[in-house]
Order: structure tokens, then sequence, then C-alpha cells
């Protein structure tokens, strides 16, 4: 029994062991696919930094270049603009630098000479500063006092502009961009010779060389308005204390400066035409048939004072329909601060002084024309 049992025993098979195989280390791939990732996002950062720097970096040296920049442009047009030029590499990332900086808000236009090679923190200072080239200008003086036709006559003598094109501007109703007196023309504008006479203030000026007649008319009104800001505060107030408007505070101005020389009468000549205005009494002054005839006269005839005038101040009562000049800023201020008297004449003295003898009367009015005559160089 028992051997029989060792037999059967000896000849069943014995198991042996298969070794185990070893598992990869996951840690350790994961390591390395990490790393990989890792540094190639090191190297497209590192490209890339090196790519906007090397784009904002200065282009390559050359000629200074003639660079317009336009009103309202925007400071990615800027870059494009930049870019075609030469100034700069890349407009788009130029443009995000921009933001980047809280720049281009500030840039002004004009025309800039700027040179390839340049420094992109110099070329954003020169934009901000509006450090333009100087453009050439052409000095142009209009004398206080003159009217529209004078003007437009000075510009076509001097090469400035086109008479004809000038004075149908001057009549155009319109508006005039940033031009603020003007505005306060009347709604119902009748008779007047020009719209805009009384309102181009007379200055020495520096025109840009090409200059439109467009834009001399609006810088003659945008002075006009520079000039009565300097006005003492109150007054816009002082023409309700005269019970007048703005339209008629120039049409009195005017008369003062076609009528006055010396500057220390104009406000007694002010005064005299408050007077008469109150009485009701007509102006007649000289200056306004003139005006209407278009021609200077040292003596007035009769037929003269007859003329079928809108402007002619011996016919009409109270003021003409519009300015007869363009005043001055004294003769606005002498308008706007007449002299209190009782004058209601005045004759001009004919000893070369341009000073007037002033009358209360008309009888004291005749002795003073006498005694002007008399006087007479």
């Amino acid at each position: 029994m028992n051997h029989v049992d060792e037999e059967v025993l000896e000849s069943k098979p014995v198991k042996t062991k298969k070794p185990k195989r070893k598992k990869p280390r996951v840690w350790l791939v994961s390591f390395w696919v990490c790393f990989s990732l890792l540094f190639l996002m090191v190297v497209v950062a590192v490209s890339g930094l090196y790519y906007v720097w090397n784009q904002l970096s200065p282009t390559k040296a050359g000629p200074p270049v003639e660079v317009t920049v336009t009103k309202g442009m925007s400071a990615n047009g800027v870059s494009k603009l930049l870019e075609e030029h030469g100034i700069i590499k890349n407009s788009f990332i130029f443009g995000y630098y921009l933001v980047l900086k809280d720049e281009g808000a500030n840039f002004q236009a004009g025309k800039y000479l700027l040179t390839p090679g340049m420094d992109r923190a110099e070329v954003i200072a020169k934009l901000n500063a509006g450090d333009v080239i100087a453009e050439e200008t052409i000095t142009f003086t209009i004398p206080e006092g003159y009217n529209i036709e004078q003007i437009a006559d000075k510009l076509a003598a001097e090469g400035l502009g086109d008479r004809d094109t000038f004075l149908s501007l001057a009549n155009e109703d319109r508006a005039w961009a940033g031009a603020e007196t003007v505005l306060l023309l009347p709604k119902e504008l009748n008779n007047v010779k020009y719209r805009l006479e009384g309102y181009l203030f007379p200055d020495t000026y520096e025109f840009v060389k090409g200059i439109t007649e467009e834009e001399i008319v609006l810088r003659l009104l945008r002075e006009q308005d520079r000039k009565l800001a300097t006005l003492p505060e109150d007054w816009v107030d002082q023409l309700d204390v005269l019970n007048i408007s703005m339209h008629e505070l120039l049409i009195i101005a005017s008369l003062i400066e076609r009528e006055v020389v010396v500057d220390a009468e104009r406000p007694i000549v002010a005064g005299v035409i408050y007077n008469r205005l109150k009485q009701p009494m007509r102006l007649q002054i000289d200056a306004t048939i003139q005006y209407a005839l278009g021609e200077q006269k040292d003596v007035l005839s009769f037929v003269d004072t007859e003329l079928d005038s809108p402007y002619n101040t011996y016919l009409i009562d109270g003021l003409p329909p519009g300015p007869i000049a363009n005043p001055s800023l004294d003769s606005i201020k002498a308008a706007l601060y007449p002299e209190e008297h009782r004058y209601f004449y005045y004759v001009t003295k004919k000893d070369g002084t341009n000073t007037h003898l002033f009358a209360e009367t008309y009888s004291q009015h005749q002795r003073n024309i006498e005694n002007s005559k008399r006087t007479a160089q």
C-alpha cells in the first residue's frame, strides 16, 4: 500500500513558480512627460518673449521720414502708419504695448519727422508732446475797423486767398465748428451786407502756408471768442443792463470803431450813441453811409445822406441791421461800459489831433463846428 502510493506520488508533475514580471514605474513615466511638456512650454514662452522683444526693438537705422497723424486717428491707426514708414516693426504688437502702457490716447495730430531706428519710448514721447515739424507760416494783419470787403481785398493782394470765395463764405448761413459768438446771430437777419461782418476779429495772425479761405474765416471767428473771454466777468450781465443783444453790441462797437481814433474818447462816443437811442433820436453817423456806399469820403454830400439803404442812419431809426466793421476789443469794451453824460453831438477837430468836440445841444454843436473850422490846419 505504501509502495503504490509512492509510485503514484512520483508520477504526479511537480509545479514550479514562474518569476514575476516587474511592472513599469508609472511615476517615472509621468515625471518625464511633465518635464518634457514643461520644457516645451518654457521654450515656447522664451521664444515668444524673444519674438515680442525683437518686434518692439528699434528698426534698422535710416534717413528721417515725414509721418502725418490726422485728427481723430486711433492708436491702432497710428501704429499701422508707423509700421508703413519703417519706424516700428510690428503694428499689432506695438498696439498691444500701447494698451499695456496706457498710451496712445493723447497722441496729437500733425506732421512729424521720425527716424527709423528710434527707440519706441522716444517715438511715443514725441507723439504725446505734439513735437511736430514747424510748418512755414505767413503773417497777416487785419487792421482794427476793417470791414469784410477790405479783409477780402487784403487776403487776395497778399496771395492768401480768393476774394470772391472769402466773401461768399462770409455770407453763408451755417454753423462754424468751435466758434461760439457767431451762434448768437439773430435767427431773422435781414438786409445785412455780410452775415459775419463784426464777428471776424482784427489782429495779427500767423497762418500756415496753404491755409484755405474757410480755415481763415474759422480762425478769425474763434479769435473773437478768445478775446471776448478776456472781458470782465460781468460782461454778459451788462448786456441785460444795457438792454441789448450780442449782435447789437457788435453793431455799436463797430460804429465806435469807425468814428473814433483816440482810445480815451471811445466810451464818450458810446455814451452819445446810447443817449440818442434812448430819446429816440436818429444816430446820423457818417460811417454808416460810407459803409453802404462802399467807399470812404472825407465829406458826405446831401445826396449821400439821402441814400436809400438800411444802413443810412440819417434816414432809419435806431441801429443799422448789422455791424459796419470788425471792431477792436477797446471798442467792444466802450460799447459795454459807455460813459454817462448828456452829450448828443460831436464833431471832429480839424487840428490834426483826431479828437472831437462834444455838445449837449444843437446850438452848442453848431458853435463847435465853427470852432473846428477855425482851428483847421
